[in-house]
């Protein structure tokens, strides 16, 4: 490669890196698909997610559709990222110790359970009140994406709290969807998947470092845990789990190895195509009224104001009793934005969406109501941290600058 062509691709390089990055090809990719579901190749764009691939022979069949393989097996990949970052961020990062992960996991707690509420109060007594997990998610990687189109604005110490809120966050979807959103379950699968686990901890206890043997461990897991009727996805966590934090010979463990390689290739394949395969909603008239429905008015309400009232309200109630202390730099009006910012679900409320509901029209309304509050939440966040980052003139004569 020239010199030419590598100064060229050495700024688009470093931007896929940046979490704004991360946002802009979601973006991209959900309206890509909401144009292609609703144009003349609707018909042939629709029927390619849903093309069963896999394999068969020797008396035997495996296969999924294209959506499925995304949903229930690529997602796998996602959610054991998701399981390392929560295992590394609990055992070193910034919830490893009491003080640093009070105020977040307080503000985590508020930004779940007060979203889950007004679903449940609007919901309640109707066909879509197991709905009610599709407002408790954050999207960490359009949320921060958010903060850092910010810049300087933002200080550190808001994007350590945001992250840390979301990871608490994230492990709150998993355990939802763990325990609200499993059906039927067939027991020897589960076991079968359960045991492999414990021989992956077993290896995890004797310092067996060799990563490949996780992975190969964690595919047959995987398996079992699809078959046995609990969503796939959790064989990730699981598996997350079981790689070890702490390394021999080097200044990083196989986990976080493991976890540098894949975060990209989350981030910039696996989430796409997630964006690409589950957002295809053909906006027919029915459709249009999900504003004045008790699920879209649910969602988009648990996320517009009840993250904001959750993270918010929490976080300020865990400060004024003595349990946590503002984080450095951070203004009241920063953490009412983090709040809202809180409320862009997108990926995992998608996803929850999908588990919660069977019939198609309420996925769709699900999914428009996400992409709404999303959408606004992301905004109304985004102008209030602005707002609250001013830069104030504070003497003509020294030309210093404070930043509220």
């Amino acid at each position: 490669m020239s010199k030419f062509t590598k100064s060229i691709f050495k700024p688009f390089a470093a931007f896929l890196k940046t979490e704004q990055a991360s946002g802009v090809i979601l973006i991209f990719c959900t309206v890509l698909s909401l144009l292609a579901s609703n144009s003349s190749l609707s018909e042939p764009y629709l029927h390619f997610w849903h093309q069963k691939i896999g394999m068969v022979g020797f008396g035997a069949e495996f296969t999924l559709s294209i959506e499925h393989w995304i949903n229930d097996g690529l997602m796998v990949i996602f959610f054991l990222v998701v399981g390392l970052e929560i295992k590394r961020e609990l055992l070193k990062g910034e919830l490893s110790s009491v003080k640093k992960a009070t105020l977040p996991m307080v503000a985590a707690l508020g930004g779940m359970v007060v979203p889950a509420v007004i679903y449940f109060l609007i919901n309640k007594s109707t066909p879509t009140e197991h709905g009610w997990g599709i407002p408790m998610a954050t999207d960490i990687a359009f949320a921060l994406g958010i903060l850092s189109l910010l810049g300087k604005r933002v200080p550190i110490s808001l994007k350590v709290f945001l992250t840390a809120l979301a990871v608490v966050d994230d492990l709150g979807a998993i355990l939802v969807i763990a325990v609200a959103y499993t059906q039927t379950v067939v027991l020897h699968n589960l076991y079968i998947a359960l045991s492999i686990f414990a021989v992956l901890m077993a290896f995890n206890y004797f310092k067996i470092r060799n990563v490949l043997i996780y992975l190969l461990g964690g595919v047959f897991m995987w398996y079992f845990m699809l078959q046995s009727g609990v969503h796939a996805t959790i064989a990730g966590v699981l598996l997350a789990i079981t790689i070890p934090l702490e390394s021999d010979y080097s200044d990083h463990s196989p986990a976080e190895i493991l976890e540098h390689n894949l975060h990209q290739f989350s981030s910039f394949i696996i989430m796409p195509l997630f964006a690409l395969a589950n957002t295809c909603i053909v906006f027919k008239g029915s459709l249009l009224n999900v504003y004045g429905t008790e699920l879209g008015l649910g969602i988009i309400l648990g996320l517009l104001l009840g993250k904001p009232l959750g993270i918010a309200g929490f976080s300020f109630l865990a400060i004024k009793s003595g349990m946590a202390t503002m984080p450095s730099k951070v203004s009241v009006k920063k953490v009412i934005g983090t709040g809202f910012l809180g409320g862009i679900g997108f990926t995992m409320s998608i996803f929850i969406s999908i588990l919660a509901f069977v019939e198609p029209e309420n996925q769709n309304f699900a999914k428009i109501a996400v992409l709404s509050g999303s959408v606004l939440s992301g905004l109304i966040g985004y102008l209030i941290i602005y707002q609250g980052s001013r830069t104030i003139h504070v003497s003509s004569q020294t030309n210093e600058t404070l930043v509220e």
